[in-house]
């Protein structure tokens, strides 16, 4: 059984964030640095990083971009080297970095499975390890992953890979959570449901997003701003006996069945 208390002080932890150039992992950039923490900007789109970080500098923030490849073990492997290096400390990680095609079941490629399942969830074990050894100095530590509802439930056609990753990321969560406890390290995920970002942009066309909006209860798109609301309490002091959770931000999707009845 852990000793450990949870007081390690609040201060200016280090927090890292994937995926944090844009959408929602900027968000929690946003959060993190109105909180006072040193932020992690980490991205493989490194000028989008680096313009994140900035625009955070110049609200009296503490951010650097950190260039990252989620989908290489060897990219992983030097990003935190650095942040060993120049931080000495890693408290906070937000695994939000992922990517996602469309394609029908009967013919989606096995190399963009592949691609999906190396980003979505070896990257997020990998990213995950990695920070957690460096938490282990402090006995303090908070994992979130950025999962979704597509893990949870079938949402339209041509998410094989995409909705079998996120449901992994669960999965995988779920035993982060058991095996870190011991050591003061909490680990949950977020479950958005469509949210406003780049990449439902381009993914979405405008029938999906009618057909999808009609199966909420709130009839739209969640912002980046209410999943970055979740993360944050999940990586506060306040969610010190919270752990394993898979928390739905999906305006009442997942609850929801037959409706305009």
């Amino acid at each position: 059984m852990s000793t450990h208390a949870d007081s390690e002080p609040p201060g200016r932890r280090v927090a890292l964030v994937t995926g944090g150039a844009m959408g929602i992992g900027a968000e929690v950039c946003r959060r993190l640095a109105a909180a006072g923490h040193q932020v992690l900007v980490a991205d493989l789109d490194t000028d989008a990083a680096q313009a994140t970080a900035q625009d955070l500098c110049a609200g009296d923030g503490h951010a650097a971009a950190l260039a990252i490849d989620v989908g290489s073990a060897e990219s992983i492997t030097r990003a935190f080297e650095r942040v060993e290096r120049e931080y000495g400390r890693c408290d906070m990680l937000v695994n939000c970095a992922g990517i996602a095609k469309v394609f029908p079941f009967l013919d989606f490629p096995l190399d963009n499975f592949v691609a999906t399942m190396n980003v979505n969830v070896t990257g997020t074990l990998l990213c995950a390890q990695a920070a957690a050894r460096l938490m282990l100095r402090r006995r303090w530590g908070r994992i979130v992953n950025i999962a979704s509802v597509a893990g949870m439930r079938a949402v339209g056609s041509g998410r094989t890979a995409y909705g079998t990753s996120k449901g992994a990321v669960i999965a995988l969560t779920r035993q982060m959570a058991v095996e870190l406890a011991e050591h003061g390290i909490t680990a949950n995920a977020v479950a958005p449901g469509p949210v406003d970002t780049p990449m439902t942009q381009v993914l979405h066309t405008e029938r999906f997003r009618h057909e999808y909006s009609k199966a909420i209860p709130m009839n739209r798109y969640g912002t980046t701003r209410e999943i970055a609301a979740a993360v944050m309490y999940l990586l506060s002091d306040d969610a010190a006996y919270t752990s394993g959770v898979v928390l739905p931000v999906d305006g009442g999707f997942l609850a929801s069945g037959a409706r305009g009845i």
